[in-house]
């Protein structure tokens, strides 16, 4: 699970970091709005650590800018401001929970716990055409016939299929799969997409990977305009 943390108080973004870190989590760091706000419209995160007074936007607009654009990752807001009110508005800004500071650690990762379940038990598969991605086993499956994924096939694939459709850049894929501090380029990318291709083939699926010059991947389901679906 990889984790965004939007705070412009650097010694507590990189304390909260460490903390998910050495709870096994991915975690990398913003500490403006702006910045925060293009990394979470990546697409990479499965859930967002979000502080509110910050210079520039704060968080509730980053909220809204996010939920604007239909991105569903969980938001935890982590605030001073206590009073009803400020947690009103953060929530109806789009967070799923507010916590105040200053906070225990053991509830910071209780929350960021409670919200990671809460996200993946929405979803046990995602289908797409005749074909079906397993996310407990990494299994993809047509029909009685089934292949297991490797790590990184998994997470390619499911990336495809959350896009319902939409083009996934070759920098995403990196990003998500390999992660920014990874030497991997894009050749990668392409070996792997090549690996899933025969994949979908060998267990006859009707689900196909295009790619479009300078936008990168979509899955096609072959004589239909079905797109992906969970």
């Amino acid at each position: 699970m990889r984790i965004l943390i939007v705070e412009d108080e650097k010694l507590l973004a990189d304390s909260i970091q460490t903390l998910l870190q050495n709870k096994g989590f991915e975690a990398d760091t913003a500490y403006d709005g702006e910045t925060g706000a293009q990394y979470a419209e990546l697409g990479i995160y499965d859930l967002l650590i979000l502080d509110v007074m910050m210079p520039g936007m704060d968080g509730y607009e980053l909220a809204k800018r996010i939920r604007a654009k239909r991105i569903g990752l969980p938001i935890l807001m982590l605030t001073a401001r206590s009073e009803v009110e400020d947690r009103v508005r953060g929530l109806n800004a789009g967070a799923d929970y507010y916590l105040t500071k200053p906070f225990d650690t053991r509830e910071l990762i209780a929350c960021v716990n409670a919200l990671l379940r809460r996200q993946g038990s929405q979803v046990d598969e995602m289908t797409c055409g005749n074909t079906v991605l397993d996310l407990s086993s990494a299994f993809l499956s047509c029909g009685i016939r089934n292949i297991r994924l490797s790590a990184r096939e998994f997470e390619i694939m499911k990336c495809l299929f959350a896009a319902g459709g939409k083009n996934v850049s070759k920098e995403t894929i990196l990003s998500k799969v390999w992660g920014y501090d990874s030497n991997a380029v894009e050749n990668n990318v392409e070996v792997y997409i090549g690996f899933l291709r025969k994949k979908l083939t060998s267990i006859e699926s009707n689900v196909r990977i295009e790619a479009i010059r300078r936008l990168g991947y979509h899955l096609e389901v072959a004589g239909s305009d079905q797109n992906a679906s969970v």
